[in-house]
């Protein structure tokens, strides 16, 4: 089990650099999002795909560059990503709405350069990072478990005020603030008030 994880994790690695070599190279405003984005910024791997936030006017050339590069894609029928398969059948998404709101070039624009799998990607701000991972929980979709160690490892680069207040309207996103305090995790967040988020 140990060394197939490792198989997966280092196949979802090399698509990770093939498509983001190639997105880079042609300009398209992206940012490694998801799992792979708290893998570059110190978590622990727990990687299934390979996720890519981009504005959405970018769609059509990643697409287009992906496509010149072997992929296979596809729209579902979700209106806020693309996918894209390569050869061995790893996943990349292209994700142009986190959280039911636009990926916006102020977002890509917060993000950092980090070398991620021996390349230099751009990679979502771990602020941004978490809200995208808190702000869609639901009486459908609450589990913690997951998003713990993650957001635990990623603590410290994380402007949890800022956090704090553009979740402040979700109960299960401020809950689950609640609970990394409890959890001596952060400190109590004094929420700032946001206009917007992205």
């Amino acid at each position: 089990m140990g060394s197939h994880s490792h198989e997966v994790t280092d196949a979802i690695l090399d698509t990770l650099k093939r498509a983001g070599s190639g997105l880079k190279e042609v300009g398209v405003r992206f940012a490694l999002a998801g799992g792979c984005g708290g893998y570059a910024r110190g978590a622990a791997p727990s990687l299934h795909d390979v996720d890519f936030a981009l504005v959405e006017e970018d769609v059509p050339l990643a697409l287009k560059t992906l496509e010149n590069m072997g992929f296979r894609t596809e729209r579902p029928p979700e209106d806020w990503l693309v996918k894209a398969f390569d050869e061995e059948g790893v996943l990349v998404d292209l994700i142009f709405q986190l959280a039911d709101r636009p990926v916006t070039p102020e977002m890509i624009g917060r993000a950092t350069m980090i070398n991620t799998a021996a390349l230099s990607l751009p990679v979502l701000e771990a602020t941004d990072l978490v809200i995208s991972w808190i702000l869609p929980l639901s009486e459908h979709s609450c589990d913690y478990s997951g998003l713990l160690p993650t957001v635990r490892a990623m603590r410290e680069q994380v402007d949890w005020d800022r956090v704090a207040g553009v979740v402040e309207s979700s109960p299960y996103a401020s809950t689950f603030l609640v609970l990394l305090e409890r959890l001596d995790v952060i400190g109590k967040p004094t929420p700032v008030p946001v206009e917007r988020w992205p």
